[in-house]
């Protein structure tokens, strides 16, 4: 009998379209599946609080998968490259299989373990799971690496269709005998307090609910897709993002789901299929770029006169700004682990250009809240609302929180949810009740200060500040 592969899942948690696992099976051994949580190696992004409970509710759905095709999940702790040559010790493996994970830390740890796993006669191979295309593979016409997101995805649109998705194994060949494993309470990723109520009732981590999800938005919200993923009061994107960072679907079985609904050729330049594209680009970007999740990647904003408020930064974390759509996008991510992706922009420019704090304090943020916290896209996203970045927004460009919610919350149904202390506003005051009379404010049971705060700061004037400051950046 061959002997037995070691197949170490990462950001993989699936069965289905996994080659690493399919690479496994064709050798024709035992497989022997193990998870490692090793949150040192991730450097200065271990994952946070929101990813860590997530990331137990998939690793139990892995193992019900796992179990059900006969297998069972190998839970380790410690340094990557120590546990795996234990468990080749233990098992008599002379194989690791994994998926490429493209994080610079992870690059960097990856590297090591293959070149020193080869250099004592393993065999250690890594696949492609996450991305329809690797990053290294995309070039401009000069041969560098894209800046821009349109050429960078028409670019991507030339290319031939990824392969079809991998199927999930009905068996999975299991050794004679076990190595030893970890309780999973051991990996210790469950809060301690009970804060997760709110993501629990929000979300079904696993590749079943991943599936569930791509089936539910394939079946209604695609068709207005285009003009309804603007609205956070409405359910209109896919909140697909949690379970593609953890490898729950594949962006493979999203294309080809979306190519199987499709009756014509027009689905590969539909908005969705854009949104995936994004996620593309922003890999593309960290793997070419691996300074920008701390450092601008335009060297002139290393200079730009950022604020230090600790009192304001609080106040924008919990919701407490003064601003109803600012607020109720953060009361939004605290309690679900997620916020709109429009309403992510209008915070995230509330924070940087209004408030004029670090980008980089809201990613932080962010990157502790989130489920679907993923370095490339929190990088991204922060860099182009901040003006630092790639394809970034213009420095001029300052979301407006009033005229946003008054185009894509217009009855005020998003607000009202999160901030109620304001239901009973008039939903023009509703979108600013620094301007609403005294006996409107009365009559909502509303006292500025006392039970919604005063805005932080005005919009107009911090407005200007901020593109006086971008302005003298700039000179």
């Amino acid at each position: 009998m061959n002997a037995p592969t070691l197949l170490w899942f990462r950001l993989d948690l699936r069965l289905a379209d996994h080659p690493a696992l399919h690479a496994a099976l064709e050798r024709g051994g035992p497989v022997i599946p193990v998870f490692i949580w090793a949150p040192g190696e991730d450097g200065d992004w271990p994952p946070g609080g929101a990813s860590k409970w997530w990331l137990h509710q998939s690793l139990v759905a892995l193992e019900r998968g796992l179990r059900a095709a006969g297998s069972r999940l190998i839970l380790r702790t410690g340094p990557s490259g120590t546990v795996l040559r234990e468990l080749l010790r233990e098992t008599g493996a002379r194989t690791v299989l994994w998926s490429r994970r493209y994080e610079p830390a992870s690059i960097a740890r990856d590297a090591a373990v293959k070149e020193s796993l080869r250099a004592d006669g393993f065999a250690a191979e890594s696949f492609n799971a996450a991305l329809l295309h690797e990053p290294w593979t995309i070039r401009n016409q000069s041969g560098n690496p894209f800046q821009v997101f349109t050429p960078f995805w028409k670019h991507c649109l030339t290319l031939p269709d990824p392969p079809p998705p991998l199927p999930a194994p009905e068996t999975i060949p299991a050794p004679a005998r076990w190595p030893q494993s970890l309780p999973l309470a051991a990996l210790e990723l469950e809060p301690k307090i009970n804060w997760a109520a709110g993501l629990r009732a929000a979300w079904q981590p696993g590749s079943a609910g991943a599936h569930a999800q791509l089936q539910r938005f394939l079946a209604g919200a695609v068709a207005s897709y285009a003009d309804d993923r603007n609205r956070p009061d409405r359910v209109g994107t896919s909140r697909l993002s949690p379970h593609l960072h953890f490898g729950e679907i594949s962006p493979r079985q999203v294309w080809h789901a979306l190519k199987a609904r499709s009756a014509g050729p027009t689905w590969r330049t539909s908005q969705f299929l854009a949104e995936v594209g994004w996620r593309e680009f922003a890999h593309h970007l960290l793997y070419h770029f691996p300074r920008t999740p701390a450092e601008p990647l335009r060297a002139e904003f290393k200079k730009f006169p950022w604020r230090t408020n600790a009192a304001w930064l609080k106040a924008w974390q919990r919701g407490q700004t003064g601003v109803p759509l600012v607020d109720a996008g953060m009361r939004e991510l605290w309690t679900t682990g997620w916020m709109h992706n429009r309403v992510r922009m209008v915070v995230a420019s509330f924070l940087v250009k209004n408030l004029l704090l670090p980008w980089t304090d809201g990613a932080r943020w962010f990157w502790d809240t989130l489920v679907d916290a993923d370095l490339a896209q929190n990088t991204l996203g922060w860099q182009w609302t901040a003006g630092c970045g790639a394809d970034a927004a213009p420095y001029f460009r300052v979301f407006n929180p009033v005229s946003q919610a008054e185009k894509f919350d217009p009855n005020g149904d998003y607000i009202r949810r999160w901030v109620p202390e304001l239901s009973k506003l008039p939903t023009p005051q509703l979108f600013q009740p620094w301007t609403a009379p005294p006996l409107d404010l009365a009559a909502a049971g509303v006292r500025l200060g006392h039970d919604y705060p005063e805005p932080l700061v005005s919009l107009g004037i911090s407005r200007e500040v901020a593109l006086d400051a971008y302005q003298r950046m700039r000179t």
